[in-house]
């Protein structure tokens, strides 16, 4: 057989062309960019939302549109009488308003606590063997897993902590994972969606100053409406309602959010003195058993206004390790697990328009020519064909099958015993 190297449809390897174009196009990514969890990153990493970020706008339209109201109402009023009054007025409205701005930020753009994941299961300690006792609730409970748990003593209290099938970690103390961020986060309280954020150790300060200044500004808008409105058309009601209309929505807008925010307020008031949670508060974690975290009123106060905030976790901002051998739908990956690593100096022909594959078609061919060389050592040792047939036949395994294997007149057949 006469070989003939086809020079069209002729490709070359991809161990110099493409690794440098890999090697121009491939930069180093940072972690908030690869980050598995539903967070939303702004800023190269510095900010992080929710994935409900977006109600964020809302809750500033609550806050914002009756503030700027109120604001220019004042303004209007500072000409007509008692300049000084309204003035005073209109500062401490918006040194309310700015106060509460800020806390909404620093509350929706910073890390809650964010624990890091694992990227494998940790070794087995002995938590998952089998016993009796697990068998036994498995066969009633059919296919429900039932969770893995450790014991870890907290200030002399048993507390028992899970293990994350998510982030393949067993959770500290506190630490809950958020099915709506899908992160594991320290100390978690709840998912607010008025901020788009988790609430938890490292914004819950700043979560609580934001809804008490949020309340502190309905009060001081529903008061100083009624002031304003009393001093400015006098105490007949009829008349005040006739004449300023803006005043009596903004004193009705304000009685009724006051209702919500404030008992919002209340509510984290007395977690703080007791030292929960909302997550364990409304689970009564600690209903039958005491609280190994609370300290008493002073210092569990102090814990959450004057301790310092831990710092994060883990910093969004770094570089992410670099995988082996990561080339997720590339050209060349793909062509390193057909045919090997890209280190081999070989040419490839591809089978586009009658083009043998080097890889296949170069076997098939040193198969061939094996076979041919057989057959021509055959005739010249002066084997006829008749002998060749008579002779245990030859054949290669996936090129040719042997069709009539017949043996010689001199040799035994095992039969006619």
């Amino acid at each position: 057989m006469v070989f003939g190297r086809k020079k069209s449809c002729h490709v070359h390897s991809a161990s110099s062309d493409d690794e440098t174009m890999f090697a121009k196009d491939h930069k180093p990514k940072k972690i908030y960019q690869l980050w598995p969890g539903n967070n939303k990153f702004y800023c190269g990493g510095r900010l992080v939302f929710g994935p409900d970020a977006s109600s964020i706008l809302l809750t500033v339209a609550m806050i914002g549109c009756p503030s700027l109201t109120f604001c220019i109402r004042m303004v209007f009023l500072i000409g007509k009488r008692f300049p000084l009054f309204h003035s005073l007025i209109l500062m401490g409205a918006l040194l309310l308003a700015i106060l509460d701005f800020t806390f909404l930020f620093l509350t929706s753009a910073r890390d809650p606590g964010i624990i890091p994941r694992n990227k494998e299961t940790p070794e087995s300690d002995g938590f998952d063997m089998i016993t009796q006792s697990s068998e036994w609730v498995n066969n009633k409970l059919g296919n429900t897993k039932i969770p893995r748990t450790k014991d870890i003593l907290v200030n002399g209290c048993t507390v028992k902590v899970k293990f994350c099938d998510t982030c393949l970690l067993y959770r500290p103390p506190r630490a809950s994972h958020c099915s709506i961020c899908n992160n594991c986060v320290q100390r978690f309280d709840h998912h607010c969606p008025w901020v788009g954020q988790c609430i938890a150790l490292r914004n819950y300060p700043y979560f609580v100053c934001f809804i008490s200044t949020s309340t502190l500004l309905c009060l001081y808008v529903f008061v100083f409406s009624w002031v304003s409105m009393l001093e400015v058309h006098g105490k007949m009601l009829l008349m005040v309602v006739r004449d300023d209309a803006i005043f009596i929505v903004l004193i009705l807008y304000c009685f009724v959010v006051v209702w919500f925010v404030g008992g919002l307020t209340a509510f984290h008031l007395y977690l703080i003195c007791t030292n929960q949670t909302t997550y364990e508060n409304f689970r009564y974690r600690y209903d039958k058993k005491g609280n190994p975290y609370a300290r008493g009123f002073f210092k569990n106060l102090y814990e959450l206004f004057f301790a310092k905030i831990p710092p994060p976790m883990i910093n969004f901002r770094d570089l992410a390790p670099e995988e082996p051998d990561v080339e997720v739908g590339s050209i060349a990956s793909e062509l390193d697990r057909a045919f090997g690593p890209r280190g081999e100096k070989y040419d490839m022909e591809m089978e586009i328009g009658g083009c043998k594959n080097s890889k296949a078609g170069l076997s098939l061919q040193t198969m061939e020519y094996n076979h041919n060389k057989i057959e021509e050592t055959i005739k010249k040792k002066g084997l006829g064909e008749r002998n060749a047939e008579t002779n245990t036949a030859f054949y290669i395994p996936g090129i040719q099958e042997p069709e009539n294997l017949t043996r010689n007149s001199s040799s035994v057949d095992v039969r006619s015993r």
